[in-house]
């Protein structure tokens, strides 16, 4: 493992339920696992400046291939001398390969052994992702963790499709592998299947045997059931490297990170807590709450009793609720910056928890007074 920037180093595995607790250490620094990262599309995590998601302990944030390759462009960001610098942000950070929004957002999408041609959502111009263009541009890039590129394939999807599906994402990690050429970059394979679990156990054998510092599962959270995503996670993740990060990808709801951790996952995204936040929506220590709602004009309290977050400690759901109706963008500022600090907070509760042998315990605690059914 030493040629590999990415290193994995397991602390710990609680005794209760065999969650892992851990560190992975980039050139931009180490970061603490579980961890969850707050995404950031478009070089920057929405509502949020470096500063305050530092304020959070953001550890590491994940940014966009595509979106950043269509605007403004991977060259101009490698002229401005890389993502970190372009984005005043010098702790880690993960570029996915595009993969999931050439197949989710751009229009009259084609997809060969090449690659995929597709027209863009900004102008309507074509353009072609092969994995050798989504390599170049994450080099360009410079984050610290490069995700492979891979077909997102749709849900639900026949048997024989994901079959085509998950081999030649194989083919395409080849060729991402052979594309690479940054040495402070550690790539990660992605493991795909669908919901075929003799799929997945195909893809996991087939992507871990390339030599990677890291690998991802994807393909979950696109409508399945919670049973399937689940059935889906305690067949794969027996497959992957006990010695390097494993990462679920798109799943960001408090129940899924809990069990996701309790599973043998290291690290999530999603941008489910700024999404609803700019809805006006919260999660709070005792479930979701709707701030924008009509019965929170005249209630003073904060949005969550029990946090410490900037949001919590100065300003009433009535003062917040006035902000959204009034459309002045700090109150969805405040909302955003709310989800995020519940959600790191979470999974700083969940490593506490593991140190304790007592995760198992956590997690009943916590669905019961969330509202989740055990």
């Amino acid at each position: 493992m030493s040629e590999y920037p990415i290193k994995y180093e397991l602390i710990k595995t609680c005794k209760q339920t065999g969650a892992r607790l851990g560190k992975i250490h980039t050139p931009h620094g180490s970061f603490d696992t579980p961890a969850f990262m707050p995404v950031g599309t478009q070089a920057s995590v929405k509502g949020m400046s470096p500063d305050e998601l530092k304020q959070i302990n953001a550890g590491i944030i994940l940014s966009n291939t595509y979106h950043l390759y269509m605007r403004p462009g991977h060259k101009l960001i490698e002229k401005a001398g890389g993502l970190h610098k372009f984005m005043s942000w010098d702790r880690p950070i993960l570029t996915d390969s595009g993969g999931f929004q050439v197949f989710s957002l751009a229009e009259n999408r084609k997809i060969t052994e090449e690659g995929v041609t597709f027209k863009s959502h900004i102008d309507g111009s074509r353009h072609l992702f092969t994995p050798e263009k989504a390599i170049e541009i994450e080099n360009s890039l410079g984050a610290d963790i490069i995700m492979a590129f891979d077909e997102c394939i749709p849900y639900p999807a026949d048997y024989d499709y994901a079959k085509q599906s998950l081999e030649r994402t194989t083919r395409w990690l080849h060729r991402c592998v052979e594309a690479h050429e940054r040495k402070d970059q550690g790539l990660f394979g992605i493991i795909q299947g669908g919901m075929y679990k003799d799929l997945r156990i195909q893809s996991a054998q087939e992507i871990t045997a390339i030599d990677l510092p890291g690998y991802a599962i994807g393909g979950l959270s696109v409508g399945e059931s919670k049973t399937d995503m689940y059935d889906m996670l305690d067949v794969t993740v027996p497959y992957m490297p006990k010695d390097k990060p494993r990462y679920l990808m798109g799943v960001g709801s408090p129940d899924y990170l809990i069990n996701g951790v309790i599973k043998g996952i290291d690290m999530f995204d999603c941008v489910l807590p700024t999404r609803i936040g700019r809805n006006g929506t919260v999660m709070t220590s005792k479930g979701r709450l709707i701030v924008r709602d009509n019965k929170y004009a005249e209630d003073f309290t904060p949005m969550d009793d029990e946090c410490d977050c900037y949001a919590c400690k100065n300003f009433s759901k009535a003062y917040i609720r006035h902000l959204i109706k009034a459309k002045e963008m700090l109150g969805l500022r405040l909302t955003t910056w709310h989800n995020l600090n519940f959600l790191l907070g979470l999974m700083k509760k969940i490593r506490e928890a593991i140190i304790e042998d007592r995760l198992g315990d956590f997690k009943v605690e916590f669905f019961k007074k969330y509202g989740y059914k055990i």
